[in-house]
């Protein structure tokens, strides 16, 4: 199955990291790689909550997250003819705060010439989405 992982250490802890990391409405504001999100439901991100992406040279997706640990993990996917991305965001306690990891699989019929197409992209999207949640994350808990 293609996909591509990036991990960033932050100088903030974990909790900090989470609450950046599921704010996903200010995602547009931190992350260059974004350029609009819209939650379709109300409340905070649990099993089900769905979300609709905007970014720059990429088809607009809706994103439904399918496993929750809350403080720690999330994963969403989204759904189109023939191929499913799913993207994984884990938080974990680390010597220097916190270590977060960004993985970013494709699955289906269609995904390995999808994955052909967007593998750049999409390698140089996951550092650009953990470096600016590390920024973020850093910037408040120092500041």
């Amino acid at each position: 199955m293609p996909g591509h992982q990036h991990t960033v250490t932050i100088a903030a802890p974990p909790e900090r990291v989470w609450e950046v990391l599921v704010d996903v409405e200010r995602w547009p504001e931190r992350i260059p790689t974004v350029d609009s999100v819209e939650r379709l439901d109300d409340g905070p991100l649990r099993e089900g909550s769905r979300t609709r992406l905007r970014q720059p040279r990429l088809p607009e997706a809706v994103w439904t997250v399918t496993g929750l640990d809350a403080g720690r993990s999330f994963t969403w996917e989204s759904r189109s003819p023939g191929i499913v991305i799913s993207a994984g965001h884990v938080v974990e306690r680390d010597a220097a705060g916190s270590r977060l990891t960004l993985a970013v699989t494709v699955s289906g019929p269609m995904s390995p010439v999808g994955w052909l197409m967007t593998r750049r992209l999409t390698e140089r999207y996951v550092a650009t989405e953990a470096a600016s949640i590390k920024q973020a994350a850093e910037d408040s808990a120092h500041g």
